[in-house]
């Protein structure tokens, strides 16, 4: 029985799962952990991580690395995304966590990082033709799925947390915010000429910010059941928007109340929902689904396969 530690460092969190594999290829995972540590805090324009920024994380990783050195017959997979991938000074950073943490973090380019995305769900999900959105900090991983296969794919680099630094969606919104935010959010998305073909397909979400969405909903209209598993919860475009709009109505503490969003969130649940309220609108099958597999399970389906490749030699 072998341990697979992924460690996924997000722009906004950083997690772990271990998943324990059998030798027959068949896994589970045993252990997940996340921690909020903002690693794209104050990049701006400059597109630098910040001392704070990278301090906090690299404390995160510590206490992750605790964890997985405990388990018996453990490999290690660490990757990072869109705030090192984008940083002017990931190598100084990528130098501090192998020194200090020991480990040598993989950074995932966005064509890569969507290849799995869309490896963890179709995995998952009994669906031919789809839209996978996947919501990070500092960038959106778009991929169009017919008959099953990543028919194409893309990441842009916005996200929850860059979007609502750039345009001031933190607190109360402004209405002119809001406007320059969805201005800039359509233009990136009519640049992409086969989002035309994903216009009547339902959309599949990931990302913290979506996965706070579902919360959210789930709070809302299901008080009284204890909430089970996001993966496969749906909803309609109409929900969403009605969602959408409460934020918007609130300012940054009165959105901290609301039950199913996380406090630490609140901040960045404006600007995350932003890039679905745009696809939606240009949508017109208008279905929503949730989905918990996304990157770390595409990699562990990758590694499982390649295994079996190797054993199979």
């Amino acid at each position: 029985m072998e341990n697979l530690a992924i460690v996924d460092l997000g722009s906004n969190s950083a997690r772990m799962a271990i998943t324990e594999i059998a030798p027959d290829g068949r896994f589970r995972e045993i252990k997940r952990v996340k921690e909020n540590t903002r690693l794209s805090e104050g990049m701006g324009r400059e597109k630098m991580l910040q001392e704070d920024a990278m301090n906090r994380t690299i404390a995160a990783l510590k206490r992750f690395k605790q964890i997985y050195e405990s388990m018996p017959h453990i490999q290690v997979r660490a990757i990072t995304t869109a705030a090192v991938r984008q940083a002017r000074n990931r190598q100084e950073f990528l130098n501090r966590v192998q020194k200090e943490v020991g480990i040598r973090l993989q950074v995932l380019s966005g064509k890569k990082e969507a290849y799995y995305d869309y490896l963890g769900v179709i995995r998952t999900m009994k669906l031919n033709h789809c839209l996978i959105l996947d919501v990070g900090g500092a960038s959106c991983e778009l991929v169009l799925v017919q008959q099953r296969r990543a028919r194409d794919l893309i990441s842009i680099p916005v996200g929850a947390v860059t979007l609502s630094e750039q345009f001031h969606l933190n607190g109360y919104v402004r209405s002119a915010d809001l406007f320059r935010a969805q201005v800039a959010m359509n233009e990136r998305l009519t640049k992409i000429p086969w989002l035309r073909y994903a216009t009547r397909v339902p959309i599949v979400l990931l990302g913290g910010a979506n996965r706070t969405l579902a919360r959210m909903t789930w709070s809302y209209h299901h008080r009284h059941r204890r909430q089970r598993s996001i993966h496969g919860y749906q909803l309609s475009s109409r929900v969403v928007f009605a969602t959408y709009r409460e934020l918007l109505n609130r300012n940054l503490a009165q959105r901290k109340r609301m039950p199913g969003l996380e406090p630490e969130r609140a901040d960045i649940i404006v600007g995350g929902m932003l890039p679905l309220v745009s696809l939606l609108q240009r949508n017109s099958d208008g279905r929503v689904i949730f989905s918990e597999s996304g990157v770390r399970e595409g990699i562990i389906t990758e590694y499982v396969n390649q295994r079996k490749r190797d054993h199979n030699e």
